[in-house]
């Protein structure tokens, strides 16, 4: 592996030619793509504009299986492409003659200032598209100004994100079968100052996503002949990013799963048996939210809600807000957009805790689109994840600057200046 390596990294000091050209995410190279500083991460950055170019920055770099295991839903994509669908046909008034000489950005998001109303969402295979991916991440979060919240699934410890990557750190969690082991990670992240615990609940019996194993991919990333053919065909992120983990002395590890189960993102080892089992927790109620808020000093968030009945349940049970979600479109492929039931769920609950919701959001203008129904932010996880995919901490802080200017674009468009003042005044609707 290692001779493999540096002959990798040998490849990469020879001049490059139009045959790189999808490294860059654009048709053609600059005229000095030979020099090494042009091939640094902010050389291909410089051609992105929007989401959809880092997307393709991040599709060329990356083995297939690792793309579509971030890129795709389940299924048939039918709820992914309709969280598109319905952001995209919902339309915005714009309004004319009013001042919009200060477009300001900043929110309160659980009670604290925000940058933007924007929290990066839990992506627990960032740190197979870029090395320590989650780290970066943070990184960025903390640099833009906005929350950060870390996947049980991460490979980087939760101490080091809490603790030096300057972010607004919040924690998600997945239940496991043995509750008690989740209760330990409830209380490792408490000690290591995280603010808020983000509980996923809406993950079943796992999901269908069939695209995986027609890509050889599973979780842990197993070595077989259909990913090895596809690491190889990707040999800079063979090089950059398992390249460096191995010259570090480890492969990427789920260090925050409980200690009897942490294993290898690559392989697995003895640990991999039965872990899937073991997060498959399918008995849990209610009584597992008062469990958590007697354990958990911190806000609490419930992630995976759809219905006006369990946001009211999660309002009396004691969280401190909801995130309206539909993962993303990857797991029920059969669930509405979350922005259609959004309205309905504020109405309900919004006066009494923060409603964030997520799900779909690749533009500036699908935030105020959130807001103008009635979130308070978004999370935001396929769009900053192709930005750490296609160029690390850079990559990650170029997608959050894209959605924030595209954002105050868009409030100075329909005649506003503040974002407390978005409401649904703003939104188009057909008679």
């Amino acid at each position: 592996m290692y001779i493999f390596l540096k002959y990798i990294n040998y490849t990469f000091n020879v001049p490059l030619d139009s045959r790189h050209a999808r490294f860059y995410g654009c048709d053609h190279l600059p005229k000095q793509a030979g020099n090494r500083e042009d091939r640094r991460p902010m050389g291909r950055l410089d051609h992105c504009y929007n989401i959809a170019d880092l997307r393709e920055v991040a599709k060329s770099r990356l083995p297939k299986g690792v793309f579509e295991y971030i890129d795709k839903g389940t299924e048939d994509q039918i709820s992914l492409d309709n969280n598109r669908a319905t952001l995209n046909a919902t339309k915005l008034l714009n309004k004319i003659l009013v001042d919009v000489s200060d477009v300001q950005l900043d929110a309160q998001i659980l009670g604290a200032k925000s940058a933007m109303p924007l929290v990066i969402a839990p992506t627990g295979i960032a740190g197979l598209t870029w090395h320590e991916g989650e780290f970066e991440l943070a990184k960025a979060a903390g640099r833009a100004g906005v929350p950060f919240t870390l996947a049980t699934g991460s490979n980087t410890p939760m101490e080091k994100v809490a603790q030096e990557s300057g972010a607004r750190a919040w924690f998600q969690l997945y239940m496991w079968r043995e509750k008690e082991l989740s209760y330990e990670l409830v209380r490792r992240a408490a000690k290591a100052g995280f603010e808020t615990l983000v509980w996923t609940v809406d993950i079943g019996h796992g999901a269908n996503r069939e695209h995986n194993a027609r890509n050889g991919f599973s979780q842990p990333y197993k070595l077989n002949a259909r990913s090895i053919v596809d690491m190889l065909k990707h040999p800079e992120w063979l090089a950059t990013m398992m390249g460096r983990y191995v010259m570090g002395g480890r492969m990427p590890e789920h260090v925050n799963y409980p200690e009897k189960y942490q294993m290898r993102m690559t392989g697995g080892g003895k640990r991999a048996a039965g872990h899937a089992t073991a997060m498959r927790a399918d008995r849990v109620s209610w009584e597992d939210v008062d469990r958590l808020r007697d354990i958990w000093p911190g806000k609490l968030i419930i992630k995976g809600v759809m219905r006006v009945d369990d946001a009211q349940m999660a309002v009396e049970r004691g969280a401190d807000a909801i995130v309206v979600s539909n993962h993303g479109g990857r797991n029920m492929d059969s669930a509405p957009a979350t922005i259609a039931v959004l309205p309905k769920i504020v109405a309900h609950v919004g006066d009494k805790v923060d409603v964030i919701v997520d799900s779909g959001v690749r533009r500036g203008s699908d935030i105020v689109k959130c807001l103008a129904l009635g979130a308070k932010a978004v999370l935001a996880g396929r769009a900053t994840l192709y930005g750490v995919a296609a160029g690390g901490q850079p990559g990650a802080e170029k997608a959050l600057a894209i959605l924030k200017d595209e954002m105050k674009r868009t409030m100075a468009y329909v005649g506003l200046q503040r974002v407390e003042d978005i409401d649904q005044d703003i939104i188009w609707r057909q008679d």
